[in-house]
């Protein structure tokens, strides 16, 4: 379980372009939220700040009470080892197996034979592909693909997942899976951030809505699912 504050954050560019201004929202631990908003509302922007590709220009931005600020430069990798990133294009190496592409971050991160495979086919179990770790990325359709990156996001037991349209490219039923998916992980305690402009498919998950537009927060839906 990971605890997300943003206080009082903004991110200016070079040559003036505001990003975001003075964004403040908790995102509680063990909690599933959606972050809505028009394209270059500032949500890649507001990921990339607690991955920690990008750093904000004012405020605060806090993982489990530590201002990312104030992390070392040998101390990043720790920070992004535990979060589970999914991106809309998957971001797969087509030159590897399934399993190969599972595999990446716990080889980037020194893992022994034994354990690497046993984390590597738990995580394919859960998305509903151990039958196709063999298999090359480029034979699985979309939707498995986005299994793929899903199931590559949480090998390493994050404790925060982040998804950036994680559903762009996928019909309805696919994008609803896939979203149900993301649902069971949250279900053992893991903290979940999502991206998404599809409002149609928020609305039938009774989550937590930010609104952002133009860089600030435009509006708030609760969750539903208390005392559902």
């Amino acid at each position: 379980m990971a605890h997300v504050k943003f206080d009082h954050v903004s991110k200016s560019y070079p040559g003036g372009h505001q990003a975001l201004t003075d964004l403040s929202f908790e995102i509680a631990q063990g909690e599933l939220a959606f972050l809505t908003g028009h394209s270059g509302a500032g949500k890649s922007t507001l990921l990339k700040l607690i991955m920690l590709m990008e750093k904000a220009t004012r405020g605060q931005v806090l993982v489990d009470g530590v201002n990312l600020e104030r992390l070392a430069q040998r101390q990043i990798p720790y920070h992004r080892r535990r979060i589970g990133v999914v991106f809309q294009n998957h971001q797969l190496l087509f030159d590897r197996t399934v399993f190969e592409n599972v595999a990446l971050p716990l080889r980037i991160s020194g893992y022994t034979s034994r354990d690497l495979e046993r984390r590597v086919r738990a995580a394919l179990d859960k998305v509903g592909l151990l039958s196709k770790e063999k298999l090359n990325p480029i034979e699985l359709s979309g939707g498995e693909q986005q299994r793929i990156g899903i199931a590559r996001a949480v090998v390493n037991k994050p404790s925060l997942i982040l998804a950036d349209e994680p559903t762009g490219n996928l019909d309805p039923k696919l994008s609803m899976e896939i979203m149900k998916l993301f649902e069971q992980f949250n279900d053992v305690g893991v903290s979940v951030l999502i991206a998404s402009h599809d409002l149609q498919l928020i609305s039938k998950l009774k989550h937590r809505v930010l609104a952002l537009g133009d860089g600030k927060l435009i509006g708030e839906r609760p969750s539903q699912l208390e005392g559902a």
